[in-house]
């Protein structure tokens, strides 16, 4: 028997939250995997300009509704799931999701901001890239991981 506390609408927000926190997953990676590791072969000037270019872009409704939708829709999935099998799942990935907001306005948001601000490309990026790059794996880790937490929570609601 399926958990029925929320209904097909609770089933809709949970599946909403695991595809939200999916992408972003998936933003994060791409940045492991190919963005950084690519304008890390770029000197300063470039390094420093294509990234001012990608956090300009990035500020941008498609960006922005799984990055503030995965918070979002795991609190209302934890909240529609608190007296299910799926209530562990939601909120350790609801609490996945708010560490990840965290470290992204305490550490990535400010590190891109200062790089905004540089006048030497040189300076900012030996203050940036290191830092960056840190607190983006440590993004990756813990979506990946609230994803996995929401797959398994799709899993045991579903369960009969």
């Amino acid at each position: 028997m399926t958990e029925n506390r929320g209904g097909k609408g609770a089933g809709a927000v949970l599946g909403t939250a695991t595809a939200a926190t999916g992408l972003l997953a998936g933003v994060w990676f791409a940045y492991v995997c190919s963005v950084m590791p690519a304008l890390a072969r770029s000197d300063d000037k470039v390094y420093v300009e294509v990234m001012r270019n990608i956090n300009d872009v990035i500020q941008n409704p498609l960006f922005f509704t799984p990055f503030f939708g995965a918070v979002i829709l795991a609190a209302v999935a934890a909240w529609q799931h608190r007296a299910g099998r799926a209530r562990v799942w939601t909120l350790a990935a609801l609490v996945l999701a708010v560490v990840v907001f965290l470290v992204t306005s305490a550490a990535n948001v400010p590190l891109n901001d200062a790089l905004a601000a540089a006048h030497d490309p040189t300076a900012a990026r030996d203050a940036f890239e290191g830092p960056w790059v840190a607190w983006n794996i440590v993004r990756f880790v813990l979506t990946t991981a609230g994803f996995a937490c929401l797959l398994k929570a799709l899993a045991v609601r579903n369960r009969v």
